[in-house]
């Protein structure tokens, strides 16, 4: 079964992951592309290296390279939802990008 993936949407319209995501290198776009292609298939079976649980209702995608990217997601059903996207820079991911994440997801009509 195909998981459908969705952007997170602000009150305003804007999809900031997309966005994020638009942005990125050539190559790093790429490299997002392929993991959510991977994601899209294996759903919450998707482990290591490429997903990661972070916390309750949170999982990351993680993209490897010259550019360290998360996509901090959750799911709903057969959904996928991408919360917040940033570059890593330090060795353990931010609590205050998990925080960004928790808080989208409570705008969301999702369990």
């Amino acid at each position: 079964m195909a998981w459908k993936i969705y952007f997170f949407e602000t009150a305003r319209g804007e999809k900031i992951v997309k966005e994020f995501i638009k942005n990125l290198s050539g190559k790093t776009m790429g490299k997002v592309s392929h993991n959510l292609d991977l994601l899209k298939i294996h759903g919450p079976f998707l482990g290591m290296p490429y997903s990661r649980r972070l916390a309750k209702g949170i999982n990351e995608l993680r993209i490897r390279g010259r550019q360290e990217v998360r996509i901090l997601y959750t799911f709903s059903k057969n959904n996928i939802y991408l919360l917040h996207a940033f570059k890593k820079k330090t060795q353990k991911t931010p609590k205050k990008e998990i925080e960004i994440a928790e808080e989208r997801k409570k705008t969301l009509d999702v369990t």
